[in-house]
């Protein structure tokens, strides 16, 4: 097994950012790639992946997850055991994000995004802090944001109850990005909250700014 020490030198390529759902962390990472000429480790698209290599062992909350209808997952429980019970909120299957980080060459440098990436997970692999940000949204700026991707119903469209099983997963959300928030403050970690009032453009500003990626290359870091 890796010490963490050796783990932050592995990783010190990588630029995390974490964050509620909703809130541009794959938009964001892409573009920080494409200005510096990173690669993009998107989190979301692992997932699949990672739940074939998992263990019931490994992976105790995702296997009930996978065994649920639609309408268990979504309509039957409360939004406290929906946020309490989902296995990447819980941190399963972390160790296969920092596999297959690992298995990427040293250059270029990589943004992983996602909102897998709870800051009491990454903040021990962090040789500087200032590589990891995350983005908060408001509930507000989430709705914004799922109405304009055209996603809002995707998954409760998917049940019986489309409206209940809405209003469970919007508060879900909305209580995950309140946990991300008291984490990211208990750990000193680098935070932004995320409202209709910021475009795009300036959200990029800001995420850039406090990453401060190399550019491929060695290129010196923005000031």
């Amino acid at each position: 097994m890796r010490s963490t020490t050796t783990l932050q030198a592995r990783l010190r390529n990588v630029y995390w950012i974490g964050g509620g759902s909703g809130a541009g962390k794959s938009t964001i990472a892409r573009r920080l790639a494409a200005e510096y000429g990173l690669s993009v480790y998107a989190t979301d698209d692992v997932m699949p992946d990672h739940a074939r290599r998992s263990t019931p062992e490994d992976a105790p909350e995702l296997g009930r997850f996978m065994h649920m209808s639609m309408d268990e997952r979504w309509v039957d429980r409360s939004p406290e055991t929906m946020l309490d019970t989902f296995h990447w909120y819980r941190g399963e299957g972390f160790e296969l994000i920092v596999e297959d980080l690992l298995q990427l060459p040293m250059e270029p440098g990589v943004v992983a995004e996602g909102f897998r990436l709870l800051p009491r997970l990454v903040g021990p692999l962090l040789g500087d802090p200032t590589h990891a940000v995350w983005l908060l949204p408001t509930p507000r700026f989430r709705w914004a944001a799922l109405n304009s991707r055209g996603t809002a119903w995707d998954i409760p469209g998917r049940t019986s109850h489309p409206t209940r099983a809405q209003r469970n997963l919007l508060e879900r959300d909305r209580m995950f990005t309140d946990r991300l928030a008291a984490e990211t403050k208990h750990a000193g970690l680098p935070a932004v909250e995320v409202d209709t009032g910021m475009s795009e453009a300036q959200l990029y500003r800001i995420v850039a700014m406090m990453l401060r990626p190399e550019r491929s290359g060695g290129g010196r870091r923005p000031s």
